[in-house]
């Protein structure tokens, strides 16, 4: 059975040492044969080294099955939140960019996304 290949880029979970929470995780260097070698929180800008096979504890099980709140434009987010996007999916808010504006990772890229509209009349 061969070994999925990854690009970088990607998404992947795993536990953050200096977070100390399981968070999807950004694929920055990969091997030759498409192995992840190293990846990088969104959230704290840590690097460090992924070592597939590791089992999932149950934190990152727990993790996984939480989807976020439904994505609404007119809420307000903060880093670190989750959110269900209609189009996009799960994703988590990595960056407040300005006041209407923030960095969110799901699992194809990072997307800016619009928040804190004033609700429509």
């Amino acid at each position: 059975m061969d070994k999925p290949v990854f690009t970088v880029g990607e998404r992947v979970e795993k536990l953050c040492v200096v977070c100390n929470e399981v968070r999807g995780h950004v694929v920055v260097s990969i091997t030759k044969r498409g192995q992840i070698s190293r990846v990088s929180c969104p959230k704290c800008g840590q690097r460090s080294a992924y070592k597939s096979g590791v089992a999932a504890d149950a934190a990152a099980s727990r993790s996984a099955a939480k989807a976020g709140a439904p994505y609404d434009r007119t809420r307000t987010y903060r880093a670190g939140q989750s959110m269900m996007h209609p189009t996009f999916g799960l994703g988590e808010v990595t960056k407040v960019i300005e006041p209407g504006k923030i960095d969110v990772l799901f699992a194809d890229r990072m997307r800016r996304l619009i928040h804190s509209l004033p609700a429509a009349e």
